[in-house]
């Protein structure tokens, strides 16, 4: 074993080593459609700071061994979980590049970089049907794309009464509050991290049996009172994939002076299908739109985007100064518009991706996992022992344990047991949910890789071994 005191020492070694990495990322790329999607009890060996490091080579061979056969499979076709994409060819291969080239995409000093981006999200736009006067910058993922649009919200609200926030901070904005008829997780994350607050997230009442806000009840809830309003709109719902009546919902925000962002984390890309391009209209109204390239774009983890009509209030909220950065035209530095200085190149992914698929080959992956959702969604609608809470209108099942199975037992506990033991059967990987009050699980469909044919019949042995569990107690 080759012990290793400086990054120096190996030099001369990378070429190498990075073939030898290649060749561990293609081994479980290969055996991924395979594999156990999720392992079992996961024990690695302690990690403890040498006093002399042992070497690239050692440790690339402690990864073979021991990390990666203990890693999700959740690049694979059957991890159902949240909503996870896996990297298609293009966008792997330019994540790679990403990380060689090893650029911060912060400001115009790396010109080519900052392009890069300015093209990337341009196509997005393009891709999404939103008009010209739409810019954005990559983040993280749809949580800080969410923060993101909250706080240029919050900064627009202020300038309307004559209070800069982001100078005087959020207490010259009181009583701001964010409603939304069916608000995800982020949202309420981003208000607290903002310091709007949890409870100022407001749930309005939704249309009967669905999770679409009602625009009726949205209007109510702003005549009588007229606190600033942030309104966040769903384009696609994480149990449901309910989207809201985006023109309805802009008419509202605009007579009463409000803020419409638009919560499209996967949702969005439903504009590539014909079936449902116009559930989305009105997203060109919106003022600020949240994204997640990580989901059915398939490019590799984290990449989000933020979306506006309002770059200038964005750069006001983010604008940095310091004596050390190059004077650059307004607009030209990513980082006066988004939360990190620090940004890796996340466009390159994406814009690889966009150019070598274009929007038939894109639309082609959203169309297939739709398809996937659609033919487990009969399979559960006919089975004796499942039920679906919803209908499935997009790439999301959502289903529970019959009466039959759940004799009037603790339907969360049963499903908790029922979802250990699908988990255990490594066909599939599911998660919990729930809706209209009843507990149940969640399928997400939005893997390139995923199809009926090979991998449906699959997912259906492991929720067969799961329902096995529970009837044999």
């Amino acid at each position: 074993m080759t012990r290793s005191s400086s990054p120096r020492d190996e030099r001369y070694l990378m070429p190498v080593l990075l073939d030898t990495a290649a060749a561990m990322s293609r081994q479980f790329l290969d055996e991924i459609a395979t594999r156990a999607v999720q392992p079992g009890a996961v024990t690695l060996p302690p990690a403890a700071l040498p006093e002399t490091g042992i070497g690239t080579q050692a440790v690339l061979e402690r990864l073979q061994s021991t990390v990666l056969p203990a890693l999700t499979a959740s690049a694979g076709p059957r991890y159902l979980g949240f909503v996870t994409g896996g990297g298609t060819p293009a966008a792997l291969a330019a994540d790679w590049i990403t990380s060689a080239v090893d650029n911060n995409a912060s400001d115009a000093s790396s010109a080519a970089a900052v392009t890069i981006e300015r093209q990337a999200i341009a196509m997005l736009c393009e891709l999404l049907e939103l008009p010209t006067d739409t810019t954005g910058w990559f983040v993280t993922g749809a949580t800080m794309a969410n923060v993101v649009g909250l706080a240029t919200g919050r900064q627009w609200l202020g300038e309307a009464r004559g209070v800069d926030v982001s100078n005087d901070g959020a207490s010259a904005l009181p009583h701001l509050r964010v409603l939304s008829g069916t608000p995800h997780s982020s949202t309420v994350k981003a208000a607290a991290m903002l310091g709007i607050g949890r409870s100022n997230v407001v749930t309005v009442p939704t249309e009967t049996g669905t999770e679409r806000v009602d625009p009726s009840a949205l209007q109510d809830a702003l005549r009588t009172s007229d606190a600033p309003t942030i309104i966040v709109a769903n384009a696609g719902t994480v149990t449901t994939t309910a989207f809201d009546d985006l023109e309805a919902v802009a008419a509202v925000a605009r007579a009463h002076g409000a803020w419409l962002h638009v919560d499209g984390a996967f949702g969005l890309f439903a504009q590539l299908l014909p079936s449902h391009a116009g559930q989305l209209r009105g997203l060109e109204l919106a003022d600020s739109i949240c994204g997640d390239a990580h989901k059915w774009l398939n490019v590799p983890y984290d990449s989000g985007f933020a979306l506006t009509r309002h770059a200038a209030v964005q750069a006001r909220v983010f604008r940095n100064a310091a004596s050390y950065f190059f004077d650059a035209p307004p607009g030209a530095d990513p980082f006066h518009h988004t939360p990190e200085n620090s940004r890796r190149l996340r466009a390159l992914p994406v814009w690889a991706s966009l150019l070598a698929y274009g929007r038939s080959g894109i639309g082609d992956v959203v169309a297939s996992c739709c398809a996937c959702a659609a033919t487990l969604g009969s399979w559960i609608e006919h089975h004796d022992d499942l039920e679906l809470l919803a209908p499935v209108t997009l790439n999301i099942v959502a289903f529970r344990l019959g009466d039959r199975l759940l004799d009037g037992g603790d339907d969360a506990a049963l499903t908790a047991r029922f979802l250990a033991a699908v988990a255990t059967s490594g066909e599939v990987f599911l998660t919990p949910g729930s809706y209209a009050g009843r507990r149940g699980v969640r399928a997400a469909f939005s893997n390139w890789r995923t199809s009926a044919g090979d991998d449906v019949p699959h997912i259906q042995r492991g929720i067969e071994a799961g329902l096995s569990a529970i009837r044999t107690g």
